[in-house]
């Protein structure tokens, strides 16, 4: 608990039984509970989690938003909080993160990774792409982001209900983010360090850029 708010943290994992070993390993003391959603994984993401305290949720539908569509719904604390399970967001940074969303006060606050804290975290085709991913969010739907493509954030669980979520994949990351907008919540950003990646490296990048420039496309004028 933090600020008298009860604090949950979902990761969505395929894999990831070297770097869910190191977030949770992270873990603030205030968190209260941590979801691991187990994605199909093949190899001990479960077992590993399961042995550091998590609650391990099981997802068949593949995919970044079916997985935090399982394990947001699963979530009890009066905060969400996300992250990836490979170690790139910092769970140490979720009380300052908290403490912004409060004090300020918002209803979701998103992590920005840019500036890049270390350059080395990020390759030069995926900030470019970030790049591209965010313009484009900005200029359809007319709202301020820095970075529409990080997958950590901090809202009130009480908003998860009004928000019309669909996608499954890659998408929901930007999605979450500019559904809070379009409801009216109260949005922020603020940065984060970025780090590197532990074990192998899942996206694909053409293949999902594509996917979210198109589906940006799509939800801006009412297709999905």
């Amino acid at each position: 608990m933090h600020r008298n708010l009860t604090l949950s943290v979902v990761i969505p994992c395929y894999n990831e039984e070297d770097g869910v070993r190191e977030v949770i390993g992270r873990m603030p003391a205030c968190v209260d509970e941590i979801v691991v959603v187990d994605n199909n994984c093949t190899d001990h993401t479960s077992e590993v989690a399961t042995s550091l305290g998590a609650r391990v949720v099981f997802e068949k539908t593949p995919g970044y938003g079916a997985a935090y569509t399982a394990g947001m719904a699963v979530a009890t604390g009066d905060i969400i909080v996300t992250l990836d399970g490979d170690g790139t967001y910092p769970p140490e940074e979720i009380t300052r993160l908290v403490d912004h969303l409060v004090q300020k006060p918002l209803d979701f606050l998103s992590a920005s990774r840019f500036p890049l804290s270390d350059p080395r975290a990020m390759g030069f085709t995926s900030r470019f792409g970030n790049w591209v991913l965010t313009i484009v969010a900005m200029v359809l739907f007319l709202r301020p982001l820095r970075d529409s493509q990080s997958g950590m954030w901090v809202f009130r669980r009480t908003l998860l209900g009004s928000l019309r979520l669909t996608s499954d994949g890659m998408p929901f990351s930007q999605e979450i983010k500019l559904e809070a907008m379009l409801l009216g919540a109260r949005f922020g950003e603020a940065h984060i360090p970025y780090g590197a990646r532990i074990g192998e490296v899942k996206l694909q990048k053409w293949r999902d850029g594509w996917l979210n420039l198109t589906f940006l496309v799509r939800k801006r004028f009412g297709l999905v």
